[in-house]
């Protein structure tokens, strides 16, 4: 387990749920969200398909995340219900009760959906019909997603390890300990698999590429390095999946920086101040970032040069970026989608998906976009 759990606890339940922001008790809080402002809509959202998938996400909303293949969406509740929705129409295909708390996920990899236990248990089931393939076992809670390449299953846990388990039978095939910090927000980056690198972050700013097969380090690069005199100053956890685009990784840390490298060597391209919990997201050759206090930013991805910022949206609890046909998408705490224009970052569209409010991270699926609310229900968007 990560040193001073309790700590860690408390201090996430701050860092990122803000519960009294949005209807809490403390009347006399100095720091309040953002209000909406009004803009002229540009462009017209339509909802194509909406759907109940569950119990809901509560305390797992932000790592119960949709994921997709080809034909169907893949989603899970904290309960331990699976399902798969025809991405077209948001028709149920199949739905596994595994009768668990699942914590993580959902990935999905060579034919298979994959999901994680608080007690570390890690599920992999059969992507055409929702039948559990086999169960492997991982050092405890698991709160990212799984993936795959056919050959291994890559798994990271709270306490900051990496599992290579066998895509056949979920076996341990290697494992790396992330040495974790003393201090660290809750929350695991999700790691990227392809057929000769697992490209995962760590709690203390690494960046690290292994060979799939036994777990020999490809490549090692910090994003960022830990500074001031506190565990709390020091925190510098990559928490959000990297971003491979062609040659290129993307990645940020919360209280670090914003950093490419080369996939091939990890050598460092370009880097530039900032803070995320979030992955990043890229269109139209920029990078963009929601940050900890919300501004969401845009960055060149060649160079990393500055673009714009949008902070209008300050402590909403946005989610990270996603991309929408022309449009850079963001959801927040009260449940509104906000689309930005991705030359200057200001408003075009904005509409309620609901009440319950939008905490996992959105899905990008050809022109549409689909957002699990934290109600457990799932709808699909495209602009018109």
């Amino acid at each position: 387990m990560k040193h001073a759990s309790l700590v860690v606890t408390l201090l996430s339940s701050v860092l990122m749920t803000g519960c009294s922001w949005f209807g809490g008790d403390d009347e006399d809080a100095a720091i309040t969200p953002a209000e909406l402002v009004k803009f002229k809509q540009e462009v017209s959202i339509k909802r194509e398909w909406s759907a109940s998938v569950g119990a809901g996400n509560l305390d797992y909303r932000n790592s119960l995340r949709p994921t997709a293949n080809g034909e169907n969406i893949f989603v899970a509740d904290h309960e331990g219900t699976v399902s798969a929705l025809r991405i077209s129409n948001g028709k149920k295909v199949w739905q596994t009760e595994l009768e668990v708390s699942v914590s993580g996920g959902v990935g999905y990899g060579a034919g298979m959906v994959m999901v994680g236990t608080i007690e570390g248990l890690v599920y992999a089931l059969d992507a055409d019909t929702g039948s559990v393939l086999w169960t492997g076992q991982v050092s405890s809670e698991v709160i990212s997603s799984p993936k795959s390449n056919g050959e291994i299953v890559a798994v990271q846990t709270v306490d900051d390890r990496l599992f290579a388990l066998d895509a056949a039978t979920g076996e341990e095939i290697w494992q790396h300990d992330g040495d974790a910090p003393i201090l660290s927000v809750r929350g695991t980056s999700e790691s990227v698999v392809t057929g000769n690198m697992v490209l995962t972050g760590f709690d203390t700013g690494k960046l690290v590429a292994f060979n799939p097969e036994n777990g020999s380090l490809i490549w090692e690069s910090r994003l960022a390095v830990p500074k001031g005199r506190t565990e709390l100053e020091r925190m510098v956890d990559i928490d959000g999946e990297p971003l491979l685009v062609g040659d290129v990784i993307y990645a940020v840390t919360y209280q670090g920086r914003l950093g490419a490298l080369s996939r091939g060597t990890g050598r460092s391209l370009w880097f530039q101040d900032s803070s995320s919990h979030h992955a990043p997201a890229y269109s139209q050759e920029q990078v963009y970032v929601t940050e900890d206090e919300d501004a969401v930013r845009s960055f060149k991805a060649g160079s990393g040069q500055p673009v714009w910022s949008n902070d209008q949206l300050f402590l909403r609890q946005l989610t990270g970026p996603a991309k929408l046909a022309g449009t850079i998408a963001v959801a927040d705490a009260e449940g509104y989608l906000h689309l930005l224009d991705p030359v200057d970052g200001h408003f075009v569209g904005r509409t309620k998906v609901d009440g319950s409010g939008v905490s996992a991270p959105m899905l990008t699926v050809g022109e549409s976009l689909i957002v699990q609310a934290n109600d457990g229900s799932i709808t699909a968007y495209r602009l018109k």
